[in-house]
């Protein structure tokens, strides 16, 4: 049956805390929307396993379930005086959570009005008994959905792990390697350090369902050059040529979601990048393209990195900062044994992470049966 959220549950938001009161360390997350907690708060005002829904911001209509006490923030409804299984209305509204980010309204600041979520309607089973059973369902699925995420934390620790054994702190550089700037270690061509074009290049009219591909942050920061389907004419990309993407090359964000990095390998599409990447061509003779993402991804360099960027509400990095980063640079036989090993390592985790996918596809299945 299709029930209204008002009529079900009732929901408040919660009350502000200012960012620079939150305290590193305390025992309580400070959920104020978003997806993520925005700090730590010495007290909390909800108790645990309460549905919340992003009230305000990007990301407002996002439902969580929170196993734990915490406080919540102004900009986060949640929810309370349930009549059924609070985890069932969970996975309920988790199913239709792209409607209700379709309740937004406002243009710099975007939120949804509580008059709006109650009147929000859904499916919804009435009979506890089946309620019950649709979420050991669902738990069943999240539990090995958490548990292979788990999974690939692990091997990325290794991976960086190994890192620091071979190379020690990038910016520390106990083995005292040489030391050169990025653009001193590219490919000779002029176009082998490279931000995307900027003006009227690129605009948008100028795409087409098929064609070469246009790169951005979307391939980027998921780490998958597949997704994605912007592309141009050959007429345009003939004239975009020297933004052009070849196989090695290394992509990196530059606005917002910025120094995430993606190394193409060789059974990519054909295309250029947008203005929000910039892209490396490495002198193959000096540089492994594997070397540099864990130099460039290691923590050291992160906060440096932070110190450098530029904007003020999005912070921004660019081409001039990335050419001037300097880079320890051990023998290439070195940078090659240990790419070798993340290549051996990756094995695993293309085998994990196609376990992965058919837990998500299963669980979309679950949500389509039991919601619609």
């Amino acid at each position: 049956m299709k029930v209204k959220l008002k009529d079900i549950a009732e929901f408040s938001k919660g009350n502000q805390i200012n960012g620079s009161d939150l305290i590193d360390g305390a025992e309580y997350i400070y959920l104020n929307g978003g997806i993520n907690p925005s700090g730590k708060w010495n007290d909390y005002n909800v108790e645990a396993g309460t549905i919340t829904i992003s009230e305000g911001g990007n990301s407002c209509g996002y439902v969580n379930f929170i196993n734990e006490p915490f406080w919540c923030g102004a900009h986060c409804y949640y929810l309370y005086n349930i009549d059924g299984n609070e985890k069932y209305l969970y996975y309920a509204l988790k199913s239709q959570e792209s409607r209700l980010m379709r309740l937004r309204s406002g243009a710099c600041m975007p939120n949804i009005k509580k008059s709006d979520l109650g009147e929000f309607y859904f499916t919804y089973e009435n009979d506890l008994k089946k309620q019950e059973d649709i979420v050991k369902k669902f738990d069943n699925v999240e539990n090995c959905i958490f548990l292979l995420q788990e999974e690939l934390k692990k091997i990325e620790l290794l991976i960086k792990s190994r890192f620091i054994e071979m190379f020690g702190d990038p910016l520390a550089n106990p083995f005292k390697w040489n030391v050169k700037l990025i653009e001193d270690v590219v490919a000779s061509s002029k176009n082998s350090l490279k931000s995307g074009p900027f003006g009227s290049a690129l605009k948008k009219e100028y795409y087409v369902k098929s064609g070469y591909k246009v790169y951005g942050q979307e391939q980027v920061i998921s780490g998958n050059f597949k997704v994605g389907n912007y592309y141009i004419d050959e007429k345009r990309y003939k004239i975009l040529e020297n933004y052009a993407i070849q196989e090695g090359d290394v992509l990196i964000s530059l606005v917002g979601t910025y120094g995430k990095l993606l190394i193409m390998s060789d059974n990519f599409e054909p295309g250029i990048i947008n203005p929000r990447l910039l892209k490396i061509t490495f002198d193959k003779s000096k540089v492994n393209s594997i070397y540099f993402k864990y130099y460039f991804e290691s923590e050291s360099l992160k906060k440096a990195l932070s110190e450098n960027t530029h904007g003020g509400t999005m912070a921004i990095l660019n081409l001039s900062i990335v050419r001037k980063l300097a880079m320890p640079l051990p023998p290439l036989e070195l940078q090659n044994q240990f790419a070798d090993f993340v290549q051996q390592v990756n094995k695993s985790e293309l085998a994990v992470k196609a376990s992965l996918e058919k837990l998500e596809t299963l669980k979309k299945s679950l949500m389509q049966q039991y919601f619609g």
